[in-house]
């Protein structure tokens, strides 16, 4: 999944965060984040919230799934 592995490196470099610091951060490898980055390797889902929820962004913003990384409310109706 491209997509990710190219939000994930963008996001960081905004906030210009070295991957060994993110890497230590998800005490993980270095080069395990950097697999993500590479598109080697996907995070798994537990992985993929703590990101999220570091960047302030939606999962799915993560994913390709929409292209506004804001969390969006969801208006329920009763």
């Amino acid at each position: 999944m491209q997509i990710l592995a190219k939000r994930l490196k963008e996001l960081r470099e905004e906030r210009r965060i070295y991957q060994r610091e993110l890497a230590e951060i998800l005490g993980m490898s270095f080069r395990g984040y950097q697999n993500y980055e590479t598109g080697q390797s996907e995070p798994k889902l537990a992985t993929l919230i703590v990101l999220a929820d570091y960047y302030q962004v939606s999962i799915d913003y993560l994913a390709g799934r929409t292209d506004a990384p804001d969390f969006q409310a969801v208006k329920t109706e009763e």
